[in-house]
């Protein structure tokens, strides 16, 4: 199996580089940020890409945006993402674009070294290895985005509104509406979030919490 390596530590990179040769497999490019990825991948046209998602320069989420964009241009090449959180928007960006050859597995959790190299030969062929904190991260942002996508598109311009801050009046007269309108569609928001009356919480704030998140 050919590999191409981009993680920003020398010593993972080293060390993969090493634990992957003595199972038989090339390491034909290791790079220490996401910014040569493209040209690697073109260049060796490996079997495998392994990378980090927090590299150089920012060190937020470089790697996954690569692996995001390295799938968008090359479908068919095979990524496996190595990191030690779990980046739930990219994360579920690159899934959705298919979990044919995609991989996704918390550093902290490789506890063995034969596991890793299974999985990555796994994600090569064609398969999938998703950590299970992935996919629950992930499940519990689906759960939590479902209600916003029950939403009809005037009551999204009402919550995003509100997200900027507005009040009732000011959203009203964005819209051109009456304020009994916008009290009506923020009723609605409200119900479809299920934020009940509470004398603990501000129901706006968690709504455009929920919004943003």
């Amino acid at each position: 199996m050919r590999i191409v390596i981009a993680e920003d530590s020398v010593l993972l990179r080293e060390g993969l580089t090493r634990l992957l040769a003595d199972y038989g497999h090339e390491v034909v490019a290791a790079l220490g940020d996401a910014e040569g990825l493209g040209a690697a991948v073109e260049t060796a046209n490996p079997d495998l890409v392994i990378l980090d998602v927090r590299m150089p320069p920012t060190h937020t989420d470089e790697g996954l945006r690569a692996a995001v964009a390295l799938r968008a241009t090359r479908p068919a090449t095979p990524v496996l993402v190595l990191s030690q959180y779990v980046e739930e928007r990219y994360a579920s960006e690159l899934l959705a674009m298919g979990t044919v050859g995609v991989g996704y597995l918390l550093k902290e959790r490789v506890a063995d070294v034969r596991d890793f190299v299974q999985a990555a030969q796994r994600v090569a062929d064609g398969g999938t290895a998703l950590d299970p904190e992935v996919v629950s991260q992930l499940l519990v942002r689906s759960r939590r985005r479902a209600p916003l996508d029950s939403l009809t598109a005037r009551e999204r311009e009402v919550l995003s509104l509100m997200a900027q801050g507005l009040s009732n009046a000011a959203i009203a007269a964005a819209l051109v509406v009456s304020d009994g309108a916008v009290e009506k569609h923020i009723s609605s928001i409200f119900l479809k979030l299920d934020l009940p009356p509470s004398e603990h919480e501000h129901r706006r704030v968690l709504a455009v919490l929920r919004y943003l998140g």
